[in-house]
C-alpha cells in the first residue's frame, strides 16, 4: 500500500503558500494510500522557541490541517513529540548518518550563514530526525518542496545503509515533487518566497485575513506598468506577473495557457479582481473554520490522540526491528512479543 507522511512546523503564521504548496496538494491526494499528518515540534525547537507561542502554533497547525478539508476518519493527525519512538530513532540514525552527508544540507548553512558555530547541534542534525520520522512508519512516498528534496534523498542514503549493514528493516522512500505552485512568490517581489517572516504583511495572503484584507492585499500586490501578456509571450522576466497567474491557475484548476488567453491584452484590474474573488472563495472559509476549531481544544486534542494511537503501534514496531537488527538486547515494548 502507498504510504504517505507529511508535516509542517508549528512555528505560525501560515499563508497562502503554505496552502497551496503543502495543504492543498495533501487534501487533493489523500485518498490515494495511507496518510499521516505529522505536527512537527520537534522539528520547530532546532530553533528558538517561545514556549507559550509554540503551544499556541500547534494547536493552530492541528486546525489549519482540518479546515483545509483533510478528512479525519480517513487519516492519522499526530503531534511528533507525543510519539517518542521518533526520537529514539532519531538517535539509532544520527550515529548512522556520515558527517560528510550533513555537511552537504544546503539548508543548515542558509539559515546558519556565517554564524553556524553559535547555532544549535540541532539545526545540524535535523536531517536524521527527519529521515526517521519518514523511516519509522515503512514511507513510500514523502510530499516535500525542492527545497526539503535533499532530505529525501539523505533519508534514502541513510535506509539503504543500514539495510545494507543490518538486513533489509526499512523501506526506501521516494520523494514526491509538486512542481507548480512549490513556491508561491512573495506579493511585493516575485523573486522571494511568500513568507510569515517578511517584515510586510502586505506581501503575503494569511490564512486567517478578511475578505477585505485580501482583496486590498491583491489589489495593491505589484505587477508593472505593462498589461497582461498573451500565451504565445509568456512572461519574459515578469516574475510578479507570473506568481499572480500561477496563484489563480492552481486554485481554479485551469492551466496557465488558458489565464493568459482569456486575459491577454486588457490591464490588471480585472484579472486582479477576478484573483481576489477566488482567493477569498477558498481562503476565508479556511480561516473561519481554523477560528471555530481553535475554540474546542478538546475537540483538536481527540483527533490528535486518535492519531498518535493509530501511529504509536507502527513507530514502536519498527525501532524495535531496528534495534534487534542490531543487536540490542531486547527490553519489553508494550504489546510486542519478543
Amino acid at each position: 500500500m502507498k504510504r504517505v507522511l507529511s508535516g509542517m512546523k508549528p512555528t505560525g503564521g501560515l499563508t497562502l503558500g503554505n496552502y497551496i504548496g503543502a495543504l492543498k496538494p495533501w487534501v487533493d491526494t489523500q485518498y490515494d494510500g495511507e496518510n499521516f499528518y505529522m505536527i512537527a515540534d520537534l522539528h520547530a525547537i532546532s530553533v528558538p522557541q517561545d514556549p507559550t507561542q509554540l503551544r499556541a502554533t500547534t494547536y493552530e497547525l492541528a486546525a489549519a490541517y482540518i479546515a483545509s478539508g483533510l478528512d479525519t476518519d480517513r487519516n492519522s493527525f499526530f503531534i511528533q513529540s507525543h510519539i517518542p519512538a521518533h526520537s529514539e530513532l532519531s538517535w539509532l540514525l544520527t550515529c548512522q548518518a556520515k558527517m560528510g552527508w550533513l555537511n552537504r544540507m544546503t539548508q543548515f548553512k542558509d539559515v546558519a550563514g556565517k554564524d553556524s558555530t553559535s547555532i544549535g547541534v540541532g539545526l545540524f542534525t535535523y536531517p536524521a530526525l527527519m529521515a526517521a520520522d519518514i523511516l519509522i512508519y515503512d514511507t513510500t512516498h514523502v510530499p516535500v518542496g525542492d527545497d526539503q528534496k535533499q532530505h529525501v534523498e539523505l533519508t534514502r542514503d541513510i535506509a539503504l545503509s543500514f539495510n545494507q549493514q543490518f538486513g533489509p528493516v526499512f523501506v526506501v522512500p521516494e520523494p514526491v515533487i509538486k512542481k507548480e505552485g512549490a513556491r508561491i512568490k512573495s506579493l511585493r517581489d516575485g523573486l522571494k518566497k511568500m513568507s510569515k517572516s517578511d517584515l510586510s504583511d502586505a506581501s503575503r495572503i494569511n490564512l486567517e485575513d478578511s475578505a477585505e484584507l485580501i482583496a486590498d492585499k491583491i489589489k495593491r500586490a505589484k505587477t508593472d506598468t505593462g498589461v497582461m501578456p498573451d500565451a504565445v509571450s509568456g512572461f519574459d522576466g515578469r516574475p510578479e506577473v507570473q506568481n499572480l497567474v500561477e496563484i489563480m491557475a492552481i486554485l481554479s484548476d485551469q492551466s496557465v495557457e488558458k489565464i493568459l488567453s482569456a486575459y491577454a491584452g486588457a490591464g490588471f484590474a480585472p484579472f486582479k479582481k477576478d484573483l481576489a474573488d477566488l482567493v477569498v472563495s477558498r481562503i476565508v472559509p479556511i480561516g473561519d473554520k481554523m477560528k471555530s476549531l481553535l475554540q474546542d481544544q478538546a475537540y483538536l486534542r481527540s483527533i490528535l490522540q486518535k492519531g498518535c494511537d493509530q501511529a504509536t503501534p507502527i513507530a514502536n514496531a519498527t525501532v524495535l526491528r531496528a534495534k534487534q537488527a542490531m543487536g540490542f538486547v531486547p527490553g519489553f515494548v508494550p504489546g510486542f512479543v519478543v
